[in-house]
């Protein structure tokens, strides 16, 4: 674990963030393998380097459904607009159009124990009524990738290789765009937390009259500003003082990007700088 991270920190509190970084990696490892496939073949003792990134390749291919999942559960449980999660839910279904027998693959490979027995789950399971476990497994057996035809096969069941990439890049836009989702709502409560703060201290803070202005920036940040040529020279400061004080009192911090240790607020805010504004963790 990243040692600059504060000792309390948890991924259980920002599950959504994790479906955003886990999908990442997983695109990544999509988009070597699938390219180290399309390449040359190298054999690694007695096993092709395809056959080998066609294994790597399933699996990943399936874990981006475990990124969907987690990004679900972290929307749910924020409260967030149904729309959001409706968009990511069709999202994973083009998904699931392009790949359709992902999972079944999936299954077949890293459950050999069961299927190479015939007592596998799902469609091995609904072939069992019919015949044999022994046939069952014989049928649904076989994995491997195919050059030619550009596929993974694992017994009855087929993916498109080149279909991998286009879909996997889709799918980790969506989970992408939920979070930023995300983002776009906690920055809008923390800007109206300020604004109110700010306004329960009768300090205006609405353009183009107010000496103090919030923005929201496109990196998902809230920043505080003053305007200083509404106020006259001999004010700065102590406008300054009274919103860094407001800001205290309301649990905000403000900090520096130009001198992120800086003590003095009052000043930064006298110098013309913006600050942004963060939750007090303490």
């Amino acid at each position: 674990m990243n040692s600059n991270l504060p000792d309390d920190w948890s991924p259980a509190d920002n599950p959504y963030a994790i479906a955003v970084s886990e999908s990442s990696w997983l695109r990544a490892t999509i988009a070597l393998t699938v390219a180290r496939m399309h390449g040359d073949d190298v054999q690694v003792g007695w096993f092709s380097s395809r056959q080998i990134d066609a294994r790597t390749l399933v699996v990943a291919l399936r874990q981006l459904l475990a990124a969907v999942k987690l990004e679900r559960i972290a929307l749910t449980g924020l409260g967030m607009d149904p729309a959001v999660i409706t968009a990511l839910d069709a999202a994973e279904q083009v998904f699931l159009d392009a790949l359709p027998n992902i999972k079944h693959v999936r299954d077949g490979l890293t459950h050999f124990e069961d299927w190479a027995r015939g007592k596998g789950g799902g469609p091995q399971a609904d072939a069992r009524k019919a015949a044999d476990p022994r046939d069952v497994a014989r049928d649904f057996w076989s994995f491997g990738y195919d050059p030619v035809t550009d596929t993974v096969t694992m017994g009855p069941f087929t993916i498109s290789v080149s279909a991998a990439v286009p879909a996997a890049n889709a799918l980790c836009a969506a989970i992408y765009a939920a979070t930023r989702a995300v983002d776009q709502r906690s920055t809008a409560e923390l800007r109206s937390q300020v604004v109110q703060a700010l306004t329960n201290a009768t300090i205006p803070c609405t353009p183009p009259q107010g000496p103090v202005l919030i923005s929201q920036g496109d990196d998902m940040r809230v920043w505080l500003s003053l305007n200083l040529s509404s106020v006259p020279d001999a004010e700065h400061k102590e406008l300054a003082e009274r919103v860094a004080t407001v800001m205290t009192h309301a649990r905000l911090r403000l900090t520096s990007s130009a001198f992120p240790q800086a003590q003095d607020i009052a000043a930064r805010l006298v110098a013309d700088e913006p600050l942004r504004v963060e939750k007090d963790s303490l």
